[in-house]
């Protein structure tokens, strides 16, 4: 269990208030309007779906790939055994042999490179969704203590079914601008390490040899 974790009872609890004063009606203007049309949802049903994004599940993942990599360490090494024979079909026995350990284990557009590249991306969205909980937990706690959350909790009165009995807009407009905005700098993370892992994620061509040189031919995939 983690900060968020830990928050996210009284985090949802105010935004449910808030999210009730908010469907309202928002003044005109506000900064939330913009983060609003952006997320398309509300604050209180923005953070519940975010607290099912946990890091172990993905750092595990990218255990478990590196983990494949003995499996083609050992090809490559009987791939590497002398060959005892000599003529033609020796030479195009050991052209195509050459063509297959380039494909397998050699650089980072081979096999292994792409198990490794998907490894390392696993561990890259891991450490942002740690990072992006941590980012959250630290809003949830600012707008639990302030005064906005003091106004809209009167606003909304002791249950959080009821709808708004008094004032409270403008302050569950601002801890909504305040969660909404974090949430938004989260997800633009996970859209720059898509990007930036992307061409080492694309697929692996199959490179059979022909008369010594490697063409493309039929793709394969690997990672997820």
């Amino acid at each position: 269990m983690d900060a968020l974790d830990r928050l996210a009872e009284p985090g949802l609890d105010l935004l449910r208030r808030v999210d009730t004063l908010i469907a309202a009606g928002v003044p005109e203007g506000h900064r939330v309007w913009p983060l609003l049309r952006r997320m398309q949802v509300l604050p209180g049903d923005a953070v519940r779906g975010f607290l099912d994004l946990h890091p172990a599940p993905l750092a595990s993942a990218g255990h478990a790939v590196r983990r494949l990599v003995r499996g083609y360490d050992d090809v490559s090494a009987a791939l590497t055994d002398s060959v005892l024979w000599s003529g033609p079909a020796a030479t195009a026995y050991g052209q195509q042999r050459a063509a297959l350990l380039h494909h397998l284990d050699e650089g980072p557009d081979s096999l292994v490179g792409r198990l490794e590249s998907t490894a390392g991306y696993a561990d890259a969205l891991a450490d942002w969704v740690e990072g992006s909980r941590l980012a959250l937990a630290r809003t949830l706690a600012d707008v639990l203590r302030s005064a906005e959350a003091v106004a809209v909790v009167a606003a909304t009165g002791v249950s959080t079914r009821s709808g708004p009995v008094g004032p409270g807009v403008a302050d569950a407009a601002e801890i909504a601008a305040r969660v909404l905005a974090v949430l938004c700098v989260a997800y633009d993370g996970a859209e720059t390490l898509l990007r930036q892992w992307a061409p080492s994620l694309a697929e692996v061509a199959w490179r059979p040899s022909v008369e010594g040189r490697p063409r493309y031919d039929q793709p394969t995939r690997v990672g997820w």
